[in-house]
């Protein structure tokens, strides 16, 4: 009987020794945290992402070291507390972190959008002022031209050059247009209704001597002119009109210097002169087609 009872106060001895083991560490641990949080704040320590002190460990062991086989489940609650506390801080500082990047990543495509849709419109803009420049250049370029055309043709308005001519013979004491140069003058003449800048030098020539020669002459021509004038509705102001007689013709001067013959009977030399003008109509209308419109 006796070594039975012995026996049980063994045996509670042994399950409360657990017991009086655990309230001693967390006695001991609590002294030595609080001696460890003063001498952390004493000193300049580095600060965690949540803006508190880290978690320092215990400085003392317990009965059973760090690690007690017996601990109860209120005793390691208490000590899992403080890091389930940080760890959950961490989580939403995570999550904070992580939206202000993904805020700052769209901002920063938006901006980039902007900023190429920008661009894009500045090199169309840009596109668009070099067309016009070199259009403008172009315009430049032809107006200089047509200003140069200008300036020469009206330099030379004055000066006549001879581009056809005709001759017109007549039989002696006759005045009157023969088939042939009705159809001589027909010829040089249709051309003239479309085109400016043109006059008809009519020269009379007859046989004889004085002014029955001139006056001869001076017929022969105005049949010429009348002919001209009410057939092909030439302006009598483009036709000067001479009666040069029994005048030599430049035409019949001997090429070796002799003098030159006279001529028998009666002819008109009728000559077409031209000066720029046409050729300044011609690059007007010209250039107008090459403008863009």
């Amino acid at each position: 009987m006796k070594n039975r009872t012995l026996l049980g106060l063994l045996l509670c001895a042994m399950l409360a020794l657990p017991v009086f083991a655990q309230d001693n560490s967390t006695q001991n641990s609590q002294p030595a945290a609080a001696s460890s949080t003063q001498s952390s704040t004493s000193q300049s320590s580095a600060t965690t992402a949540s803006g508190k002190e880290p978690l320092q460990p215990e400085a003392r062991e317990g009965f059973w070291g760090r690690v007690n086989p017996f601990a109860r489940k209120k005793y390691v609650q208490r000590q899992t507390e403080p890091i389930r506390d940080r760890v959950n801080e961490l989580d939403e500082l995570t999550s904070a972190n992580t939206k202000q990047i993904k805020d700052v990543d769209s901002r920063a495509q938006q901006g980039i959008q902007i900023a190429s849709a920008k661009a894009a419109e500045a090199d169309q803009h840009a596109t668009d002022a070099g067309n016009k420049a070199q259009a403008a250049q172009q315009t430049a370029d032809q107006a200089s031209t047509r200003i140069n055309t200008v300036e020469q043709v009206v330099t030379n308005l004055d000066q006549y050059q001879a581009s056809t001519q005709t001759e017109i013979r007549f039989k002696p004491g006759q005045t009157v247009l023969s088939k042939n140069a009705k159809e001589a003058l027909d010829e040089m003449a249709t051309p003239l209704k479309s085109q400016r800048g043109y006059v008809v030098e009519v020269q009379g020539f007859s046989s004889g001597h004085g002014q029955v020669a001139i006056a001869s002459s001076q017929k022969m021509a105005e049949s010429v002119v009348r002919y001209l004038v009410l057939n092909h509705d030439i302006p009598v102001y483009r036709i000067y009109l001479v009666g040069m007689g029994n005048a030599p013709a430049p035409a019949t001067t001997a090429e070796n210097g002799e003098k030159p013959k006279r001529i028998i009977g009666g002819r008109v030399e009728v000559s077409l002169l031209k000066n720029n003008l046409e050729q300044l109509a011609t690059t007007t209308n010209s250039t107008a087609d090459q403008q863009p419109k």
